[in-house]
């Protein structure tokens, strides 16, 4: 029988989850408190502040992310370590994707939380040049040191302004499913479509052709965004 998660959990869980469907500055302590049926000053003896959920939601993708990075040890990689690479980090933007949809705004207003970010951003970019040499080394993408540079700065500008690009272009954050972010990851494929050997290159295609979203469904965004008097935007801190 699965142990009952703590309240501190469960204040995670459900921060995590309003964050995700309505925006972290649409999102009050007390929007929180009041979907967990508790309390503020429950919700207060665990978290002081918005800013410490939001802190500690970002220790966990940070986490998370450090295992995607994690390459396989005494053995090359394959192609069927692409897919799983691409399927986990698909899984991780979709879990945590508030983080990005608001990005410069939870920097801005957390100037500790900012410091961790560039760190955190930096190792990624270096993590994501080692995963691509090693697919060189692996003799499935070929690509100089130099190339694999530049191409992990490319494919961190397309992970961190994706959530951003759909947000803007479907004009609501409701309207979004895991489906739009697979178009994200498709985006990454097309950038490494030129790298790739011959002898894998209909393997990649065929994992390309598998995350595909059409354009159109992801322009046709539904305008109808107006806040309304339910918005909980409107609710007290």
């Amino acid at each position: 029988m699965a142990a009952k998660p703590s309240t501190r959990d469960r204040i995670l869980q459900a921060s995590l989850d309003l964050f995700n469907t309505q925006g972290e500055r649409n999102i009050t302590t007390n929007h929180i408190a009041s979907h967990l049926g508790m309390s503020p000053g429950n919700l207060y003896y665990h978290f002081r502040n918005k800013p410490m959920i939001v802190a500690e939601l970002f220790n966990e993708f940070e986490r998370k992310m450090e295992v995607f990075f994690t390459l396989p040890e005494a053995a090359s990689v394959t192609l069927e370590d692409k897919a799983r690479y691409l399927e986990s980090l698909l899984e991780l933007l979709w879990q945590f994707r508030f983080l990005h949809q608001g990005l410069e705004y939870l920097l801005e207003a957390d100037p500790a939380l900012a410091v961790r970010y560039r760190q955190f951003a930096q190792l990624s970019l270096r993590s994501t040049q080692s995963i691509y040499q090693a697919f060189a080394d692996a003799g499935i993408l070929r690509l100089s040191p130099q190339q694999a540079e530049a191409l992990s700065i490319n494919v961190w500008i397309v992970l961190s302004s994706w959530m951003q690009f759909l947000t803007t272009t479907r004009g609501i954050q409701s309207d979004l499913d895991e489906q739009l972010m697979r178009r994200g990851i498709y985006q990454i494929l097309v950038l490494e479509e030129g790298y790739v050997a011959p002898a894998y290159q209909e393997a990649v295609r065929s994992l390309c052709d598998s995350l595909y979203v059409p354009l159109g469904d992801i322009s046709d965004g539904d305008d109808a965004a107006a806040p309304t008097a339910t918005n909980p935007a409107a609710a007290p801190e």
